[in-house]
């Protein structure tokens, strides 16, 4: 049986501080490919060479990676500083328009760590610049230095609402993660409801309240180690079981939010 088709949203790079390309983690593609069961397939994120409409017909679900481009903060109606790093206009001009299109059709997707923010943007949210920078908040950013192993290491605790989607999918109101980011949630959408929060605060779970389909977004990278990690694992678990399901012409929540 023909796997489903997962867009993977990439990132524009320059080879060698020269050669442009665009680019993703090896791991969001083992991961869906692996715990997912779907076929990844990465997408240049440029509306030069794709359109909203071309994806959302051409893909069964799609998944909002990370990356260190961040979202542009005029597309939150703040101005751009140098704590709001790099951008990726070009991403933006895909992924916010993609992210509001399957929300309205109920078509899945999964965002993380960048993903996560993209998805609270698009839905009409704001996020801080430099999270560190805030009193009483922990550094959330990779450690400079180590190895992989000791950037992707787990470094602190998520707390979801009781009973909420998050919970119920891992069994647990409390799990381990990695963090890897800088920036974060500032104000979320009108319909972004924050299911999980860091020990500082920091939002760090959430879905889209009243879509039809999958909307699940996480802060940390659980693509990292995701086929034996204990948390990553159900999460493209469910992510594959949404996108099977929507492949197959259904059109429900394969992972109820209340």
């Amino acid at each position: 049986m023909t796997r489903p088709k997962v867009g993977i949203i990439g990132n524009q790079y320059l080879i060698n501080d020269q050669y442009p390309a665009h680019a993703g983690g090896t791991m969001n593609a083992e991961a869906v490919a692996e715990v997912s069961g779907a076929l990844p397939l990465l997408i240049p994120a440029d509306p030069r060479f794709v359109s909203v409409q071309d994806l959302l017909e051409s893909f069964d679900g799609f998944l909002f990676t990370g990356g260190r481009p961040n979202v542009h903060p005029e597309e939150y109606g703040e101005q751009a500083t140098d704590a709001h790093g790099a951008f990726d206009r070009a991403r933006d001009a895909i992924a916010l328009p993609l992210i509001r299109a399957l929300v309205d059709r109920g078509q899945p997707f999964f965002g993380i760590c960048r993903g996560f923010q993209e998805v609270n943007v698009a839905m009409g949210g704001s996020l801080y610049p430099e999270i560190r920078e805030l009193p009483g908040r922990m550094n959330h950013r990779m450690p400079p230095d180590g190895t992989l192993e000791e950037k992707f290491a787990l470094r602190h605790t998520v707390r979801f609402t009781e009973g909420g989607p998050f919970h119920r999918l891992f069994g647990a109101s409390e799990v381990m993660t990695n963090t890897l980011h800088g920036q974060g949630i500032k104000t979320p959408g009108p319909r972004i409801v924050i299911d999980g929060l860091a020990p500082d605060g920091t939002p760090e779970a959430l879905y889209v309240k009243d879509a039809p389909g999958f909307t699940l977004s996480v802060q940390w990278h659980p693509e990292y180690n995701a086929a034996c990690d204990p948390v990553s694992r159900p999460l493209f678990e469910a992510f594959g079981k949404a996108v099977r399901a929507w492949a197959a012409g259904a059109r429900t929540v394969a992972l109820k939010t209340a």
